[in-house]
């Protein structure tokens, strides 16, 4: 029987996520645990890692990966007034929205140099396809892409150290949550990385893509990092890391958010940078049982900001609509550099979907109301 946490209302189904003896998921123990961090302590470890990097004027002291998000916004705010000179990097999202390339100009004028890589559209529109229809996720390149060309920037640039955001496994749970997790390495990224077993090594012998179309999906060799030293160290764990007061950090420094609540979400600051993301959030209730909603809920009832059942009823009334559109961009035109129409779309949804969560017919097909909405059963701790 499907179980949630009885402080948030994150189902175990999520994977990696784990409930104690106690009926309490380990993100809501991993964030117990910071409140007993010496922040103080955390932040001189902090400055005095980056006084190590810091190249006083004759190169740049590290990079900052950036989407233009409201956390990427966040941490060059931070580098900047720590006195460092970043070099900032963007791998360009899939499908990049209007707000998107708005959030990322103001990066530039925040007074950084910045440097973008759009990897080939059309090799990466083949990679979405393979990511939905093999494993479920048309975002796979996407979360590839975002950890390995910084990683590739850093060694091309010689700039050592790169400063991450967030550890996702210690900010929504996982094996990787302990406090002392700060660095993302290349296995992190494999293990981690949102790679759901699909690896970019695959790709040529099961796919037929040409190694040199891959290049930019390959995290640098041993050497490459080993001669320059590359270091990639996560800002949450130095510093208290909360996306609401990131965001309004983002927005006294011209971030700009959508003007209504995000379609599946209950904020209107968090993912505006690709139309996409609205599949790769439905896809993960449909395998799950949860989206973003629930993830952004979770947030705040840890933090005490609205209570376990005003977030029940968010989840309910937000999580996992079907996707006709994101941030205002319809869904056809979403799938069209795919090749997908949406009645393909919709049957690779229904072949995704767990028939254990959700309420189904005599003859065991999927109900849905006049949406294509799904119902979830009913379930303990719920």
């Amino acid at each position: 029987m499907l179980k949630y946490c009885v402080h948030c209302v994150m189902p175990h189904t999520k994977p990696d996520l784990h409930l104690d003896s106690e009926g309490v998921c380990n993100a809501c123990r991993a964030y117990e645990k910071r409140k007993e961090v010496d922040w103080d302590q955390r932040k001189q470890e902090l400055l005095g890692l980056l006084e190590k990097y810091r190249r006083n004027g004759t190169h740049w002291d590290c990079i900052v990966p950036v989407s233009g998000g409201k956390d990427s916004t966040y941490q060059v705010i931070r580098m900047l007034q720590l006195g460092l000179n970043p070099l900032c990097v963007t791998s360009t999202t899939c499908d990049l929205s209007a707000l998107g390339r708005k959030n990322i100009e103001n990066i530039k004028r925040l007074g950084v140099d910045y440097v973008e890589f759009s990897p080939n559209p059309i090799i990466r529109a083949k990679l979405n396809r393979i990511g939905l229809t093999e494993v479920g996720d048309i975002s796979w390149p996407e979360h590839v892409g975002i950890f390995t060309i910084p990683v590739r920037a850093a060694v091309q640039y010689n700039v050592p150290l790169i400063v991450w955001g967030e550890n996702s496994q210690n900010e929504y749970g996982g094996p990787a949550s302990a406090s002392e997790n700060n660095i993302l390495t290349r296995r992190w990224l494999e293990e981690f990385g949102g790679l759901l077993g699909l690896r970019v090594s695959d790709l040529t012998e099961s796919y037929g893509i040409e190694p040199k179309h891959l290049l930019p999906y390959q995290y640098p060799n041993d050497e490459e990092l080993q001669r320059v030293g590359v270091t990639g160290l996560f800002l949450g764990h130095y510093l208290p890391w909360d996306g609401l007061s990131n965001a309004l950090i983002a927005q006294a420094n011209g971030f700009t958010s959508f003007e209504e609540t995000v379609e599946g979400s209950m904020v209107n600051y968090e993912n505006l940078d690709n139309h996409q993301t609205g599949i790769h959030d439905y896809f993960k209730f449909l395998k799950f049982g949860f989206s973003r909603a629930t993830d952004i809920a979770c947030l705040h009832v840890r933090r005490d900001r609205i209570t376990r059942q005003d977030a029940m009823e968010i989840v309910k009334a937000r999580d996992g609509k079907f996707p006709w559109t994101y941030l205002g961009k319809p869904l056809e035109e979403i799938l069209m550099p795919m090749d997908m129409t949406v009645d393909e779309f919709i049957k690779i949804c229904d072949r995704f979907t767990n028939k254990k969560i959700f309420k189904r017919d005599a003859s065991g097909a999927l109900i849905k109301d006049k949406d294509g909405n799904l119902e979830k059963l009913n379930y303990d701790n719920q």
